[in-house]
């Protein structure tokens, strides 16, 4: 046998998305016009889904996370969302389909008030590594005298990739990339350098296509980045400056400054 529609004054259990949440009629009904308010009219609504132990549900196929603020609208009347929310372009896609123009509303007004780009969660990643390789060439000793002569050179790539807008426009400034190279938006961008190891000559430096890595300071002054140390230390430096905390090193936790990769959060 069907279970029995609920009736008002009860609780209703909804598994939304697979998260369970408990409520009543009388919220789930706040906004009569909303999909909710149709279907848990009273004398509408459909019997609920038989669980396990003869536990009653109705199931809704949609995000179950953004359905807490959804729920939270119906029982408060307003929006009450924590401080640093970055999903609000999820949220307003939820209250579209469940029709809740209210909330609608209240997620247009929040765009105006603060702007869309103001979100405080943000994530920050930058990876490097290392490719060493011998290069020969022809030193000249005399004036008819050339001698065969290798050096290592090391080339550098590291990859950048920040959803803040202006942490990400500050680590362009300070690596010299323009704006726009990674694409236009694009929250990534890439660097690959090689310093002029000790005994190449410049000329030969040059001719294989080589470039080094400079960074430019608050007060103007460049200096070299010369390996994954420094590399690292100037993307955390501008991560703290910017509020991040550091999430995760790779590989070894314990030697940060000459790990592959950092990862930063900031909620």
């Amino acid at each position: 046998m069907p279970s029995q529609a609920p009736s008002f004054g009860g609780p209703v259990t909804l598994n939304v998305g697979g998260t369970l949440y408990a409520t009543t009629l009388e919220t789930l009904t706040r906004f009569p016009d909303s999909m909710l308010g149709a279907m848990f009219r009273e004398g509408a609504a459909l019997p609920p889904n038989s669980g396990p132990q003869g536990s009653n549900y109705y199931f809704i196929d949609r995000d179950g996370k953004a359905f807490r603020h959804i729920l939270n609208f119906l029982r408060l009347g307003c929006l009450d969302l924590p401080r640093g929310y970055g999903e609000t372009a999820l949220l307003r896609a939820e209250a579209d389909f469940y029709q809740i123009q209210p909330l609608l509303d209240a997620l247009r007004e929040l765009e105006v008030t603060q702007g869309t780009e103001v979100i405080t969660a943000a994530l920050l990643h930058a990876d490097v590594d290392a490719t060493p390789r011998l290069v020969h060439f022809s030193a000249r000793r005399g004036p008819h005298h050339y001698e065969l002569s290798a050096a290592r050179v090391d080339t550098f790539r590291a990859n950048i990739f920040c959803t803040d807008s202006t942490c990400l426009g500050v680590l362009r400034a300070r690596f010299g990339v323009a704006e726009g190279e990674g694409g236009e938006g694009s929250p990534h961008f890439r660097l690959e350098w090689a310093p002029c190891p000790e005994g190449l000559p410049e000329v030969e430096y040059r001719r294989l296509g080589l470039q080094q890595l400079w960074v430019v300071g608050e007060a103007g002054e460049k200096r070299e980045v010369v390996g994954t140390s420094g590399f690292l230390e100037e993307v955390l430096q501008v991560a703290l400056e910017h509020g991040f905390r550091l999430d995760s090193v790779f590989p070894d936790p314990e030697d940060l400054l000459n790990s592959r990769s950092l990862r930063f959060v900031r909620h």
